[in-house]
């Protein structure tokens, strides 16, 4: 990971990757699921989490170089295409949350 055949320097994405979406996100959801929780709230927290994972590694990735940045000059597929999971997740998170019953 030190150089490519061009000699520049590359980040290990895939480890960060690894890192995050694997082993942090499975520990963020051992811990969050360890209590009980409204349904559909651990699956809305895995959306968030995977989806904003995968959003910051793309930072750390060459683009496609058929496709280069495909939003706003710094956007990549990968992030776009996260954006929507994010979204989905922390809705579903609220919705989970919101029509949970209360204790009485």
């Amino acid at each position: 990971f030190p150089a490519d055949g061009s000699g520049q320097a590359r980040h290990p994405s895939q480890l960060y990757q690894f890192a995050l979406e694997g082993v942090l996100l499975f520990i963020l959801l051992w811990w969050y699921s360890s209590r009980p929780r409204p349904p559909f709230a651990v699956g809305g927290l895995f959306c968030l989490g995977y989806g904003s994972f995968r959003f910051l590694v793309e930072f750390y990735r060459q683009p496609d170089v058929e496709l280069g940045f495909v939003a706003f000059d710094w956007m990549t597929q990968g992030q776009l295409l996260s954006l929507p999971m994010i979204l989905f997740g922390l809705g579903v998170l609220i919705w989970s949350h919101r029509r949970a019953p209360q204790a009485a």
